[in-house]
């Protein structure tokens, strides 16, 4: 009775597999043959790589998922999901004519734009396949300082196999953390095509091998019922050891062939034992068989499901056709194919649908249609409760003194932002990829500890000659990562989605060396777009750290940050601007309309009296709010011949040329830029020109020499506030190692170039 049960289960799930077959096919058709396109520019989609993920998607949706769990969809398979989430009644008929249209369903998944979010947005191959892994860690750092944040549920990736050529894939399976993450299940649509070509070299028994090396749980999801029938017949074992050492492409050509050539070429070249196997197998029977792999047999994905482990992460490998039930299915160019009308139309048929009602759902009442509605019920979700992150101060009110360096300061004030208000710093969590010592997190990380999903032993607790105390318990506030930056990132990007995901609110920060920000932000602009909010610090920058050399000095992060959306980018050149920056990126996480920050730190020691910080109070805020801003004035002589605008480390010698410009009698405004990308926004939009208006009034307009660590081309815009003639100081080439006056004289940023820079200008002889 039990088994029959089942049969009518499975007969009824691929009655629904079929109609997700022809929604997420006929949505691609739409937005390519029917929708009006006056560009005449391709709309895209893919048909082949959606069919190859229908069955292994609708045996998960119907049979397998709880509300929960979090699924990360292969890119290319966004038209499957629209055509689930549309037989579950989330999405209306209406959004299913606008794939790829503005303002409508998106081309990949996303957790922003699409009228259903998605759990997590892909599009960036690799990426999205990670982005479960440290949902996962972000979930368990949720629910150790948050308890009765609810159930975790299983963060699920679908992704296809070209995807596991990324090294993203390979530096999160490595990371030690992810071993222990049960909750993680990935499942590979081991389709043997890439964009061009059958690939011929997949080696799935030497991926299984990498991924249980890792401490993986590994399944195999390799034939169907009708091919492990034909298996089971005298002589089938031939059958199996034939289609198992064929290489991909011969495999691949099979699914093109007739029964006629398949009886022909199946056997090879000594065969007999096959050709009796085949034998009593009619044409319709042998055609169905060979391309009835395990990622389409629904019983088959259904024991898999069944058979995870909870207690280390599981991988899925479903082989399966590209293009599975198209007319185009194996065929090698069959990415980014269309079906033709008539294609199209025999697909109709065949699962019994009107071509010209195409986006009918099961009646109410049919097996099918009271499917879709339990599912439905079974998997809606509460909303997030909203939950605002606690207040920030804006100024914790610390003058330094001395001489100290910017990245010296964020530990200062994270230390100090403890005692200020520390309902704000129990929710900032810190990461970093084995450089916290070497970022000066050393002090911070003393204090809240590391984060560990349970207590381990500190066996250096007792060494006196320790300065680094590294307690890793479930209370700690800093995770520390293996030298990977993507994983750094990624997991950046999920620690500041709690607040959408759970209600729970962090304030996620992590620190990278910035000559590695290059590596690591296309993983966080990816997370930026799936709506993570949180704060980048690279450090140190620069040619400023001369003594390591090119390979470490950084040149192009002032201007990538000055163009990264959902961003706002800060370098300070003073401690006292580090805090206040800080805190105000601070205040922009965790909320609907928050942004993420970006900061750039310097190791090189300035005197900090160079600030000027205002002593009155009032003075001191308005000082605040223009460095948060994007910039303020240091020096205001009356009517200035010039104006010199520094940024972050190169203020000492900026200062330099302006005292020896007067010396020669040459009047010199100094600026100090803090946000070049704020300044921007302001002259773009003028829509808040306030900060412009006050440190760069037209009535004081003069010729301007701009200077940072970093490309010129940063501040270049500058002069155009007022149209100003004007001389842009930076580094356009690789560095070379060497004391810090030789670097800046190389480079030309130094306080005789910038006097110089600034007498050309004034025509001075």
């Amino acid at each position: 009775m039990t088994s029959a049960v089942v049969r009518t289960g499975t007969e009824v799930l691929r009655e629904v597999e079929q109609r997700v077959l022809w929604l997420s096919t006929a949505i691609v058709d739409h937005a390519n043959r029917v929708r009006p396109n006056p560009s005449g520019m391709k709309v895209g989609g893919h048909q082949a790589s959606s069919a190859s993920m229908v069955s292994i998607m609708t045996e998960l949706w119907f049979r397998h998922l709880t509300p929960a769990d979090r699924v990360s969809v292969k890119p290319h398979a966004s038209p499957v999901l629209h055509a689930i989430n549309y037989l579950l009644g989330a999405l209306d008929q209406s959004s299913l004519t606008t794939l790829r249209e503005f303002g409508g369903l998106q081309s990949y998944p996303s957790r922003t734009k699409d009228p259903v979010p998605a759990d997590y947005s892909t599009g960036s191959v690799g990426i999205g396949a990670t982005a479960p892994i440290w949902g996962a860690v972000a979930r368990r750092y949720v629910d150790s300082h948050f308890p009765g944040s609810g159930p975790a549920g299983r963060q699920f990736s679908l992704l296809g196999d070209a995807e596991l050529d990324e090294g993203a894939c390979w530096e999160a399976i490595l990371d030690p953390t992810v071993a222990g993450l049960g909750e993680v299940v990935w499942v590979v649509d081991l389709n043997r095509q890439s964009l061009d070509r059958v690939v011929p070299d997949i080696a799935a028994n030497r991926l299984q091998g990498m991924f249980a090396a890792a401490g993986w749980q590994v399944l195999a999801v390799k034939y169907g019922r009708e091919l492990e029938e034909l298996f089971a017949r005298p002589g089938g074992a031939e059958l199996r050891d034939r289609i198992d050492g064929m290489s991909n492409p011969e495999y691949q050509r099979l699914l093109r062939c007739s029964a006629a050539e398949l009886r022909e070429r199946l056997p090879g070249a000594d065969g007999t034992g096959i050709a009796r196997v085949l034998s009593d197998v009619d044409d319709d029977a042998l055609l169905a068989a060979i391309r009835n792999l395990g990622g389409h047999d629904l019983d088959a994905l259904d024991g898999a499901f069944r058979a995870i482990d909870d207690t280390r992460p599981t991988v899925i490998f479903a082989y399966t056709v590209k293009g599975y039930g198209l007319a185009s299915q194996g065929h090698p160019q069959n990415h980014a194919s269309l079906l033709t009308a008539d294609q199209l139309a025999e697909l109709a048929d065949r699962i019994g649908v009107d071509p010209d009602a195409p986006w009918q759902r099961f009646a109410e009442g049919s097996p099918a249609g009271l499917l879709c509605r339990d599912t439905a019920r079974r998997l809606r979700r509460e909303p997030a409760p909203v939950a605002a992150p606690p207040e920030l101060p804006t100024d914790i009110g610390r003058t330094p003194t001395g001489t100290t360096t910017t990245q010296a300061a964020l530990g200062r004030a994270l230390l100090d932002l403890t005692r200020s208000a520390p309902e704000a710093a129990e929710r900032v969590v810190t990461l970093a990829p084995d450089v916290s010592s070497s970022t000066n997190l050393g002090g911070w990380l003393n204090k809240v500890g590391v984060w560990s999903p349970a207590e381990r032993v500190d066996w250096f607790a007792d060494d006196a000659d320790t300065i680094l105390h590294w307690r890793e318990r479930p209370a700690g506030q800093h995770v520390e990562l293996g030298i990977a930056e993507t994983n750094l990132v990624g997991l950046l990007g999920e620690l500041g989605s709690t607040w959408s995901r759970w209600g729970r609110p962090l304030l996620p920060i992590g620190v990278v060396y910035d000559c590695f920000v290059g590596r690591a932000l296309e993983p966080w602009a990816f997370g930026l777009y799936g709506g993570g909010q949180s704060i980048l610090v690279g450090t140190p920058s620069g040619v400023s750290l001369a003594p390591e050399g090119g390979a470490h000095q950084s040149v192009t992060t002032p201007s990538i940050t000055l163009e990264q959306p959902g961003c706002v980018s800060y370098e300070p050149a003073f401690a006292v601007d580090v805090e206040w920056c800080l805190l105000a990126s601070l205040a922009r996480l965790g909320r609907p309309d928050g942004t993420s920050s970006y900061l750039r730190l310097s190791t090189r020691p300035v005197d900090q009296a160079l600030a000027a910080v205002p002593a009155d109070p009032a003075a001191r805020e308005r000082r605040r709010r223009q460095v948060v801003a994007g910039a303020y004035a240091l020096r205001r002589p009356d009517a200035p011949q010039v104006t010199l605008v520094g940024m972050g480390a190169v203020l000492p010698e900026v200062l330099a040329a302006a005292d020896r410009l007067d010396d020669l009698g040459v009047r010199a405004d100094v600026v100090c830029a803090t946000s070049p990308g704020l300044l921007f926004e302001a002259l773009r939009t003028g829509t808040d020109r306030g900060v412009l208006d006050q440190v760069f009034p037209a009535h004081r307009a003069a010729p301007m020499v701009t200077a940072l660590d970093g490309h010129p081309h940063t501040l270049a815009f500058l002069a155009g506030i007022n149209q100003v003639r004007a001389a842009h100081l930076g580094v356009t080439g690789f560095g070379q190692s060497g004391a810090l006056p030789d670097v800046y004289r190389h480079h030309g940023i130094d306080a005789d170039s910038v006097l110089c820079a600034a007498l050309d200008l004034l025509g001075s002889p």
